[in-house]
């Protein structure tokens, strides 16, 4: 029976003249998942795979992203799944090294800081008040084209976050499944280690996916649409694994909050692949 490891959340620390500086974990796996999106995002830069979209741009979405995952999450969490519990306890809010950030609060947060740097730059929202609303949809659509295939693998490094700080854990397994795991700070029962899954699914796997799915010319909007189905998919049926948080408003335990809001995403996403093919030529390029 394998047996969590009970991970130290804090990775080293560092002597200052100001105190000790302790990084922790979770935080580094976050610098891991923005440090691949930035390498990801500069090498289809490099080779011409995002229209109008500068290596500056990149830096100042990661810049801004990072803010809106971080915010984002944080309120999502807040919000979404234990609003007694941080309305009890506010100055818990502030504490997001100790883990805790909501997907859907920060996917909120990133489409927000999308928009802001869009309009900075003048890719996705024109600055020109006669742009089309046509012209003005199509930019939005070639942005989330192009950040789309750069997420995955930063979902990946967050579950192993969430893993290492043995938060999120699974609900009871069979004791004879190999891989089954004991949380001593939970209880003795072996359960699933939830969060691999969802690091292989969500994250490893939703991005070789995607990969090579946006490898290929595609209509515009038809990336988009994919990782919003994909992910609405794989994060729907890992929660059939995870201890459930409560679903909305506490009245169902059947059908986990993660799932209610898993489902419009996956129902958006197949909506938008419909679209996308039945209305829009191909417009991407293949990778080279």
């Amino acid at each position: 029976m394998l047996i969590h490891p009970q991970f130290d959340p804090i990775a080293f620390s560092i002597p200052t003249p100001l105190g000790v500086l302790r990084a922790h974990w979770y935080g580094l796996m976050y610098l891991a998942a923005f440090m691949q999106f930035s390498f990801l995002g500069r090498w289809r830069i490099q080779r011409g795979h995002a229209p109008g979209w500068t290596v500056e741009a990149l830096d100042d979405l990661l810049f801004f992203g990072a803010l809106g995952v971080v915010i984002g999450g944080r309120l999502g969490q807040v919000f979404f799944y234990e609003p007694g519990y941080y309305f009890s306890q506010p100055a818990e809010i502030l504490r997001v090294w100790k883990g805790g950030l909501s997907f859907h609060g920060g996917l909120i947060g990133v489409l927000l800081a999308m928009a802001w740097c869009a309009r900075k730059h003048g890719l996705a929202i024109s600055r020109n008040p006669r742009t089309s609303f046509g012209d003005r949809t199509r930019s939005w659509w070639e942005t989330t084209d192009f950040i789309a295939p750069l997420v995955p693998l930063g979902l990946a490094f967050g579950r192993i976050g969430n893993f290492i700080n043995g938060e999120l854990w699974g609900r009871p397994a069979d004791p004879s499944l190999p891989w089954a795991m004991i949380f001593p700070h939970v209880d003795a029962l072996p359960r699933h280690p939830s969060q691999l899954y969802q690091a292989l699914g969500e994250g490893v796997l939703l991005f070789l996916l995607l990969w090579l799915y946006a490898s290929r010319p595609r209509p515009l909007a038809a990336v988009s649409g994919a990782f919003l189905a994909g992910y609405g998919f794989f994060r729907f049926a890992a929660e059939y694994f995870r201890t459930p948080d409560d679903g909305i408003f506490g009245l169902s335990y059947t059908v986990s909050m993660g799932q209610w809001l898993s489902l419009p995403m996956f129902a958006a996403g197949i909506l938008i692949l419909f679209l996308a093919y039945r209305h829009q030529p191909s417009t991407s390029k293949e990778l080279s």
